[in-house]
């Protein structure tokens, strides 16, 4: 966790917005950095490490920066990056995110198989071993990232989606909370902060009018909230929650994740999540939404009825 407490105390805003922005090749980075092109960031890609200092040298900017890292600068190295993040972050001039795009090992060769390219850690040898290897270099950067943006199921639109949620809305120092659903038979979301088991709950699967339909339904809803366990969860869910939210914030966190499951990731977590996300919003917090099974679906509805949904690793 990266500790910008210098820089937050003071009541003299920072002459620099940053935002480096890293993670594996074939993550998505090249898409992530003309996302924030396009939110008005200038963009600066693969500057050497040894020149980045030099950008807080001169006189202050109003708009702040998005920098590209990644193993191919010419003078990258995982121990360099953690220093540097170190030192901007010590700097009171600067207001310092970083944001790691991360992927399964699986999806980043399966990239490379469909692009044809060689890994830039593995130009004679399988994109197996190149990704196995970046993946241990990245490791130390990863956890000192203060976003993180599993692109494994995203499409190129959606990646763009999540950058300007977190990256959209100003460049103040804030705390982001994301709110997801997802199925436990394709596992837990990675890079969450707080999971939360909704399959103690009635399951509307079960009831014929609404199977079809999923959590966004008032239908859904209005049936989750009638099972005689969901008040008192619920009560004590939106607590747990807002007692946290705010010490997170104080501690320098600039993003919180927190993710529903059920069975099939269509109907309880659904649900539950699309009410926590209005909870919070009413009550002032920057917060987004997102359901995987269900955008899971759609994608593959886009992929039978025409080619436009391409996946990140496709640029």
């Amino acid at each position: 966790m990266l500790d910008n407490t210098v820089a937050h105390d003071s009541l003299i805003p920072p002459d620099y917005q940053l935002v480096l922005v890293t993670g594996p090749s074939g993550a998505g980075r090249s898409t992530a950095i003309n996302a924030m092109e396009d939110l008005g960031y200038e963009v600066i890609d693969n500057l050497p490490l040894s020149l980045v200092p030099r950008l807080v040298e001169g006189e202050p900017t109003a708009q702040p920066i998005a920098l590209g890292l990644d193993v191919r600068n010419r003078d990258f190295a995982a121990a360099s990056l953690i220093e540097l993040i170190d030192s901007l972050t010590r700097d009171p001039r600067v207001q310092l995110s970083v944001l790691y795009l991360d992927c399964q090992p699986a999806v980043l060769v399966q990239r490379y198989s469909e692009t044809r390219r060689r890994h830039p850690l593995a130009r004679s040898q399988s994109p197996e071993e190149g990704v196995e290897r970046e993946i241990d270099l990245l490791a130390p950067i990863k956890a000192r990232a203060d976003h993180l943006i599993d692109t494994t199921d995203l499409t190129i639109h959606g990646l763009k989606a999540e950058v300007a949620r977190w990256f959209g809305q100003g460049h103040g120092p804030s705390l982001a909370v994301s709110v997801q659903s997802f199925s436990y038979k394709r596992g837990v979301p990675r890079g969450v902060d707080m999971v939360f088991d909704c399959r103690f709950l009635r399951n509307p699967h079960w009831e014929p009018g609404l199977r079809q339909a999923d959590g966004r339904d008032s239908r859904v809803a209005d049936f989750v909230r009638a099972d005689p366990r969901f008040a008192e969860f619920y009560l004590k869910l939106q607590d747990f929650v807002q007692f946290l939210l705010p010490a997170h914030l104080a501690e320098g966190r600039s993003h919180v994740s927190i993710a529903f499951g059920c069975t099939g990731g269509q109907h309880r977590s659904v649900a539950v999540a699309e009410m926590l996300c209005d909870t919070l919003a009413e009550t002032g917090w920057a917060v987004s939404k997102r359901h995987r099974e269900l955008e899971r679906h759609g994608a593959m509805d886009q992929v039978a009825n025409g080619p436009e949904a391409k996946r990140v690793g496709s640029l």
